[in-house]
């Protein structure tokens, strides 16, 4: 704050039926507890630099500001960049007022429940028309919105930089005016739009962006629609698809040749092939690389990519257990990729000359996560605390580790500061305290023992690795099942000993049945299960 500046408080409650607007005054009042307060230190202080004192404090206190006189009631509003409203239909009757006082908003967010009627085509032309300098609009769960609607925002608000969609009934019409009506969109997200099951209605979708940087697509049943546009866009660096039907090798293969300047790709969950994976070998400056429950992508399309793509930063590999990747694509990735930062595997079974290899020539890795591996046991433990020097963040969960491996962590990894241990039955909290006071209090170990709580057990369906980024599966009950586009809570609590025997039912299930994970993905690609997963 500058020099010489006082918030004061607001006195006494005001009596019942009066208005707050008529309880501000045009200077802040008296300080409370008898201090006197006759001097305004804030009437010399200009409106850009009181909006700047705003900006720094948090939404709270915003609000409790606004209502201390008119002078700062009106600052606060012009002041205000960001705006989230509750979306429904009653929210038409109240813009006008709403945006003369916050008129200065870049990014706006409209969420609506799926129970309630959202604003339609007339409030979303409103707001538009409101907020002529909006960069980043974020539609959730507004049904009532049609391609009439996207329309009026391309027309009133071309400066749109980001678009975030979810849970709307507009189709590919709305994203095509959005796309021809905003030059300057460069972040576009699509996830779960109910409007794109007729394919005549996406035969003229624009074939392309030069301003977009960023794409994702997720949980859309006719999501290939948009591969002209992603193959369009020469500038894109992002791509994230993730649940979306179809065969996705095509795809790859064109924007691979068409856009090789892209950096960072997810795939989870899609039907993708060793060949539409070596096909992303070509963008050399690819950084960061997930391939999430992917079971058609094995050792040969990763070792394709790591043998060109050397600059590879993060990568993260969800093997889903059917033992598709193991040493030959993760040597490969050891070898050419001496920049690796990041490592996460999920489901992967790496052996102890795999690891050795990895940090031996991996000097630069920092964060390291394995999860439900099965041979990853202390002497792997103590390989990497013996040659990881630059390792900062250690993650490990159901794996077959001990107090012996945990203990090798205290005199190696000299730059490591956090470490955590989840449902390895062979580490003690013990061993863990001694871990923590043999780096003086520089290093925090959290260890959560196998078995939790009934509670947190039903709680859990997901648990995300918060230094990753990325989410797995608890493993609860039974295996997510692939025809289901939206993915099923976690069953009941269950025994160590039964978590145990469901895995190795299902390890073995994967090793002698891979074939029907393919077939069950080429059969979504032809579509014949939609009128099942539409009611899903």
């Amino acid at each position: 704050r500058p020099p010489g500046f006082i918030i004061t408080l607001p006195g006494p409650p005001p009596c019942m039926g009066q208005s707050a607007s008529s309880r501000l005054t045009e200077s802040p009042p008296a300080l409370v507890g008898g201090i006197s307060a006759a001097t305004d230190y804030t009437a010399d202080l200009p409106d850009d630099c009181l909006a700047l004192v705003f900006q720094s404090l948090g939404p709270g206190d915003r609000k409790r500001c606004s209502l201390v006189c008119r002078r700062w009631l009106a600052v606060e509003g012009r002041s205000r960049l960001r705006l989230e409203l509750d979306a429904r239909a009653a929210l038409l009757d109240v813009v006008p007022a709403i945006f003369a006082r916050f008129d200065a908003i870049s990014r706006l967010t409209l969420r609506c429940s799926s129970r309630t009627d959202s604003i339609g085509d007339d409030g979303l032309a409103l707001v538009a028309a409101r907020c002529p300098n909006l960069s980043s609009l974020k539609l959730r769960a507004c049904g009532a919105l049609t391609d009439a609607g996207m329309a009026a925002v391309a027309r009133y608000c071309s400066g749109l930089r980001k678009l975030s969609v979810s849970y709307c009934a507009f189709g590919a019409k709305g994203v095509d005016a959005v796309l021809r009506g905003c030059p300057l969109l460069e972040d576009l997200s699509i996830k779960r739009l109910c409007g794109l099951q007729d394919p005549s209605a996406t035969a003229d979708l624009v074939a392309g962006a030069a301003s977009l940087r960023s794409i994702c697509l997720k949980d859309l049943y006719n999501a290939q629609c948009f591969a002209p546009l992603i193959a369009g866009c020469p500038n894109l660096k992002t791509l994230k698809l993730t649940r979306c039907f179809g065969d996705w090798d095509p795809l790859l293969k064109n924007m691979a040749a068409r856009v090789p300047g892209i950096v960072e790709i997810h795939l989870e969950r899609l039907q993708v092939t060793d060949s539409g994976l070596a096909a992303l070998s070509v963008c050399v400056d690819l950084e960061v690389l997930r391939l999430v429950k992917t079971p058609e992508c094995t050792d040969a399309g990763l070792a394709a990519v790591a043998d060109r793509c050397a600059l590879l930063r993060k990568v993260h590999i969800d093997g889903w257990r059917a033992n598709r990747i193991g040493d030959e694509g993760l040597q490969a990735l050891a070898r050419r990729c001496a920049g690796l930062q990041e490592l996460v595997l999920i489901g992967v079974n790496p052996t102890s000359r795999t690891l050795e290899l990895m940090a031996s020539n991996c000097r630069s890795l920092e964060r390291l996560a394995l999860c439900g591996s099965d041979t990853f046991g202390d002497a792997e433990v103590a390989c990497i605390a013996s040659k990881c020097a630059a390792l900062k963040k250690l993650c490990i969960k159901r794996c077959p580790i001990s107090d012996q491996g945990m203990e090798a962590l205290a005199a190696g990894c000299p730059k490591l500061v956090k470490v955590k241990v989840k449902r390895c039955s062979g580490v003690t909290s013990e061993c863990a305290d001694r871990l923590a006071a043999s780096r003086n209090g520089k290093l925090a170990v959290n260890v959560e023992p196998e078995e939790g709580s009934v509670a947190v057990q039903q709680a859990e369906g997901t648990v995300v690795f918060g230094e990753f980024g990325i989410a797995e599966d608890t493993g609860g009950g039974e295996r997510p099942r692939l025809a289901s586009v939206d993915r099923a809570g976690a069953a009941g609590p269950l025994s160590s000993k039964s978590r145990r025997t469901a895995r190795k039912k299902r390890a073995g299930f994967f090793a002698s049945r891979r074939n029907l994970v393919a077939s069950a993905l080429r059969r979504w690609s032809n579509g014949s299960s939609y009128s099942r997963h539409s009611h899903r």
